[in-house]
């Protein structure tokens, strides 16, 4: 079990959590007293993680949304990444940028995602294949969260084509379940809003934990994700709400909502077997 696995698992116990906190912050959208800050994204996404620590697993900034503001953002990205690993290194970062390119040029993704930012896991495609991603299947302190059924209404135009008798996706999870994963560092993207694929992906890919996105905003039901997805252990998942904590009108009392509601259908489960 790599490091990052590790301390999944370790704060999913300590916890009882499941919960993904994505952090994207929307200028329009903070409130009004962080927008005249320096760095606002940084001082909201500050407030966001004091307002629900006490039940996230993980949280995930998407880059597109600090990258939009060009060097300030970037710069707000580091403070929060900064932040995290000095108040709450028990807690795991995701950062959610989906890379993918040549050898050489993820070699520098990783420098500045994992070293220079310390993010434990971010986000990756799979369409240039194994050897092109090995920069970061290689870092065994490090974890990989390769897309595999992604949550958008048009994610079957490629993911739903048929190879050898089975759709992309399920390839894909099968590849990186007995072939990617010798670092045992993996993980999938599987979105909430298929959860039949879900239960398949889980199926082929019994170990690996399942970053899920697509619940709340997007419309996928926590108890059908929780029924699919969940592994032996009764963990496995990292279920992820971004704008549906990020602009509650208590954010704290909605994180603690979601989680609570995640381990109702968790004991559900439980009970069954």
């Amino acid at each position: 079990m790599s490091d990052v696995i590790r301390k999944y698992e370790r704060r999913a116990e300590a916890v009882n959590s499941l919960l993904c906190v994505g952090l994207d912050p929307e200028i329009e959208r903070i409130p009004e007293r962080f927008r005249s800050d320096a760095l606002p994204f940084f001082a909201f996404c500050r407030w966001i993680i004091e307002q629900t620590h006490s039940v996230a697993l993980a949280y995930k900034p998407n880059v597109a949304f600090f990258e939009a503001r060009g060097s300030l953002g970037l710069e707000e990205l580091a403070r929060t990444a900064e932040y995290l690993r000095s108040e709450h290194p028990e807690i795991v970062t995701i950062c959610d940028a989906k890379r993918a390119d040549i050898g050489n040029t993820n070699r520098g993704y990783v420098a500045s995602i994992f070293d220079a930012m310390g993010f434990d896991a971010v986000t990756l495609h799979p369409y240039l294949g194994r050897e092109a991603l090995a920069p970061f299947l290689e870092r065994k302190d490090k974890a990989s969260i390769i897309l595999c059924r992604t949550s958008n209404t048009g994610a079957g135009e490629f993911q739903d084509l048929v190879s050898d008798g089975k759709p992309l996706w399920e390839t894909v999870a099968e590849r990186v379940s007995k072939e990617w994963n010798g670092n045992d560092n993996c993980m999938l993207v599987v979105g909430a809003t298929y959860p039949a694929e879900m239960r398949r992906i889980r199926e082929v890919a019994p170990a690996l934990p399942f970053l899920v996105p697509g619940v709340g905003a997007q419309g996928g039901d926590v108890a059908a994700v929780v029924a699919a997805g969940l592994d032996a252990k009764g963990k496995g998942l990292l279920i992820s709400s971004s704008r549906g904590i990020l602009f509650a009108g208590d954010p704290a009392v909605a994180a603690r909502q979601l989680r609570d509601e995640i381990n109702a259908a968790r004991e559900k489960i439980y009970a069954a077997r």
